[in-house]
């Protein structure tokens, strides 16, 4: 058993996690009844013959790496500060299609790879707001609290793309297909 697979095991084995995800599957999948069919399926992927949100995650978890990358350069200056707060609001901006993508992936997930994508999904949200307020906090002139709150949801970004790949690699979600039908 790898290290991931035991990371994975002692975040998603537990019966509040099944609970919830039990709760929350179904009301997420009560609301993507709403969106028109074109718009689920393009989330999915299945334009393009392959889940979506693995292409997409590229963009926030890369402008987040860069902004992590131009926060802590030595010698940074006010032009650095302005690179950095341009990659986070992109890489934040970028993250909304990710999010949605990867939520609609989620709605037809089962067993152990629904709880670990639930997981994968709230630390990739809470990475998604940590950022905004990071955004947040530099507008209003508190660059340390924002460089503080910015490299903890860089640190959630990133244990939810082990878990992601953990996903893809250890479940088999999304491989070979589009995440339209239910796998898992």
């Amino acid at each position: 058993m790898t290290l991931t697979d035991q990371l994975e095991d002692r975040l998603s084995n537990h019966d509040t996690v099944e609970t919830l995800a039990e709760e929350l599957q179904p009301v997420l999948r009560a609301a993507l009844d709403y969106l028109p069919e074109g718009v689920v399926s393009a989330l999915h992927g299945d334009p393009q013959g392959h889940p979506l949100h693995p292409a997409l995650v590229h963009l926030p978890l890369g402008g987040w790496m860069v902004a992590a990358l131009l926060d802590f350069l030595p010698g940074g200056d006010e032009q650095t500060e302005r690179a950095a707060d341009l990659a986070l609001l992109l890489a934040t901006i970028g993250a909304v299609p990710t999010i949605a993508a990867g939520w609609t992936d989620w709605s037809n997930t089962r067993r152990q790879a629904r709880r670990t994508g639930l997981i994968h999904g709230t630390l990739g949200e809470t990475a998604f707001l940590l950022s905004g307020a990071s955004l947040l906090a530099r507008h209003k002139g508190k660059r340390t609290l924002g460089k503080a709150l910015s490299g903890a949801g860089l640190g959630a970004a990133l244990v939810a793309g082990l878990l992601g790949g953990q996903l893809v690699y250890g479940h088999g979600i999304g491989v070979g297909a589009t995440l339209s039908k239910r796998q898992g």
